[in-house]
């Protein structure tokens, strides 16, 4: 008798679990499992089922471990789960750890080649002939190993009920219509399912069912969100070095603006430059903001650490600009692989002493478009670098969205005095502050007036932008600055607040927390512990924080770092017995957050109170 009727004979029958579990892939990197576990995910969201997918991989091209993970929530829950239910075992190297992690009441399934012991009589076993079916229909070697993924993906729709038209459906889109490697890694898939269905007996409740909960959504990773977002927000220029989990981000846009950005005479109306290093690349950004370009690059942390000179050169001399920060581990260079929201006071506060800078803090695809965007909006508008901090899980990530929403009005470009304005006025003084908000008005370079020429300076000045180092004139652009954040402070996309009914304990999280934060708040209220919760999306904090806060007699700050950095801020914010009330609820282990831990943390910390 097969192994998979052995073991899986002896767990107990369950009531069928449909369209509710998570499903893990152990692989090699390099192996292409990656087209396998896109298909896969590709063809469950299109059979309406909600679905996300997260990527574990190693910062080496190839050969070390790599794991996928697809969670299905017919609720819509879109956080990673701390272990999974299916366990898919190809790589022999962790095998011993993927057996171990499977959820009890799971599935295990194997490549047949993988030897060791299997005595775990909770879960079902599912051996799988993957070099036996592949070698059948590849006779390349080379391709041997790719096509073998999808022996998996096969036996794995035969004991879901996965429909393999919307599997080969999936492969369509992958590979562009091109029918010849759709039909081979078809024909592995068909190979495997029909072996199942002859050789195994299903021991497991898991299945799959089509619903209509993805109707309208399309399935999206927040760089090509943001690139997408840049292209519609007018980007003319943009200067780059590749640095993981943010190069995809300008490969996006590279990818998109020639079909986007090309006049019918094939004029490029962009210019896309890889520079030697992410200060060169920046220092590029800042002069074409200068220049009236709308500019942006991406990076991560150790990029951020590399641009601060530029940062704070744009911020004194009052320069738009865009620096996309898709975060990952820190410290030093890190895990590039891994996700963190390490990177908050770095950003804010980046520069040579007294800045602070405006920050964008999107939570999903959906908003990476947004603020992708509307950041030039804001960069022209306070005449300032302007950081989105997103992170890998949102940015390399595949997230279900809702189609984007394109805003009905003309692009933002801030104080910009034209020759006509510049002949009423009479008059033209770089760096004053005439309105009141602190934003003084600004000219473009080229402009026919002779009034229009000034000095750009990033060392001390007077408002008419001459050299001074006198000490009324540096305190008085530090004010005059500080009251232009003082007008962005209540003009910068707002928190996003759900207040609970009796709620004494509020919870506080930004970026790509929220899904998981989401799902926590559900489990919370199971519990009878009621909770609110607020996001921020935006820095400088906004003072409906302080209302926040006040109204909850505790305040969990949750977040993605050792430091608990925005729990930092928010006590800077805040004083008094306000700031008491904050609470930190941060980790820092690499990987996403789970609702499992948020619920045992913030439970925890209150039969401690």
């Amino acid at each position: 008798m097969a192994l998979s009727e052995v073991a899986g004979s002896q767990q107990t029958e369950r009531d069928p679990v449909v369209n509710n579990f998570s499903i893990m892939v152990a692989t090699k990197n390099g192996s292409g499992s990656q087209t396998a576990n896109t298909a896969l995910l590709r063809a469950l969201f299109k059979m309406g089922i909600p679905v996300t997918g997260k990527n574990l991989f190693p910062s080496n091209i190839q050969g070390l471990p790599t794991w996928y993970t697809i969670r299905l929530s017919a609720d819509g829950f879109a956080a990673r789960r701390p272990r999974s239910e299916i366990v898919i075992a190809m790589n022999p190297a962790t095998a011993i750890e993927d057996y171990a992690g499977v959820e009890p009441g799971g599935a295990f399934l194997y490549a047949d080649d993988i030897k060791m012991p299997m005595d775990r009589t909770d879960i079902a076993h599912y051996a799988i002939p993957a070099k036996a079916i592949s070698i059948k229909h590849e006779k390349d070697p080379k391709l041997r190993g790719y096509v073998a993924n999808m022996v998996y993906v096969g036996a794995l729709a035969h004991l879901l009920g996965l429909q393999l038209e919307e599997l080969e459906s999936a492969l369509m889109y992958h590979f562009k219509g091109k029918r010849k490697p759709v039909d081979l890694n078809m024909a592995v898939i068909r190979a495997s399912a029909e072996h199942a269905a002859a050789n195994y007996k299903k021991h497991d409740p898991f299945t799959v069912e089509r619903m209509n909960k993805t109707d309208g959504l399309l399935m999206i990773d927040g760089n090509t969100a943001a690139a997408l977002g840049a292209i519609y927000g007018g980007f003319t220029f943009c200067a780059w070095y590749p640095i993981t989990p943010a190069t995809s981000m300008p490969e996006a846009l590279i990818s998109f603006s020639p079909g986007l950005r090309t006049e019918a005479d094939g004029k490029r109306t962009y210019a896309i430059v890889q520079a030697e290093d992410e200060l060169a690349a920046l220092g590029m950004v800042i002069g074409a903001g200068w220049a009236g370009a709308r500019s942006v690059t991406s990076t991560s942390g150790p990029g951020i650490s590399l641009m601060a000179e530029f940062a704070g050169y744009g911020y004194f001399a009052e320069i738009p600009a865009v620096i996309w920060d898709v975060q990952r581990m820190g410290p030093s260079t890190g895990l590039p692989t891994r996700v963190s929201q390490g990177d908050v006071l770095k950003t804010y506060f980046l520069g040579h002493g007294d800045s602070r800078h405006i920050c964008l803090i999107p939570c999903d695809p959906y908003e990476c478009f947004e603020f992708g965007w509307k950041s030039f909006d804001v960069a022209e508008r306070y005449q300032t670098p302007v950081f989105v901090l997103s992170d890998l899980d949102i940015g390399m990530n595949q997230w279900m969205s809702k189609p984007f929403d394109y805003p009905d009005h003309p692009q933002d470009r801030g104080k910009v005095l034209g020759a006509e304005a510049l002949d009423q006025l009479g008059g033209f003084a770089r760096y004053k502050d005439v309105d009141g908000d602190g934003i003084p008005y600004r000219t473009l370079p080229g402009t026919p007036h002779p009034l229009a020429a000034y000095f750009t300076r990033g060392t001390g000045h007077t408002e008419k932008a001459t050299l001074s180092e006198r000490p009324a004139d540096w305190t008085g652009n530090l004010d005059r600055i500080r009251a232009k954040f003082e007008t962005a402070r209540a003009e910068l996309p707002q928190p996003i607040v759900s207040l609970a009914d009796g709620a004494e304990v509020g919870l506080i999280a930004y970026g790509s927390a929220h899904p998981a934060i989401e799902e926590a708040l559900s489990r919370l209220e199971q519990t009878g512990l009621k909770a609110s919760y607020l996001r921020v999306r935006a820095l400088p904090l906004a003072e409906s924080i302080k209302d926040f806060v006040a109204a909850h007699k505790r305040v969990y700050v949750v977040e993605m770092n050792d430091d608990a950095q925005m729990l930092q801020l928010l006590r800077l914010h805040l004083s008094g017995v306000e700031g008491d009330k904050l609470r930190a609820a941060n980790l820092c282990d690499g990987l996403p957050l789970t609702a499992r831990w948020i619920t045992e943390t913030i439970l925890s910390k209150e039969a401690s109170q």
